[in-house]
């Protein structure tokens, strides 16, 4: 399986945990210092979005993938992931978005691992 590839499974995996709230899976996919910007400009530490994942301030229920952009420079990557989710956000009722996320990557010991991620509609 190519590098691409590998990144392009680690954006499905990430959704999939989300939407089931497996906090160990989503940590596993993260750098130690993965930070996340939501659409409000909001930039979260992965601790802090994983408590309120976990709390119920965000909610996920399905996410359909319709693009996902891979480049990689070395051991840096970067990707653009656009999908369909329906989700509940601070305490608001179920919405369909067209969320993307801009994600930057790195290669620790051998793995891919999120850094950062910026989130926007498309």
């Amino acid at each position: 399986m190519g590098e691409e590839v590998k990144i392009s499974e680690l954006y499905k995996d990430y959704w999939d945990y989300m939407i089931e709230k497996n906090i160990e899976g989503l940590r596993n996919l993260m750098a130690s210092d993965y930070s996340l910007y939501h659409m409000t400009g909001v930039k979260q530490s992965a601790d802090e979005f994983l408590k309120e994942l976990k709390n119920g301030t965000f909610n996920y229920y399905s996410a359909e993938h319709d693009d996902i952009i891979v480049r990689i420079r070395g051991d840096e990557a970067t990707m653009i992931g656009k999908s369909r989710v329906v989700a509940a956000v601070y305490g608001g009722g179920r919405n369909k978005w067209r969320l993307q996320g801009d994600f930057t990557l790195k290669k620790e010991n051998g793995n891919w691992k999120f850094t950062s991620s910026k989130a926007s509609t498309y």
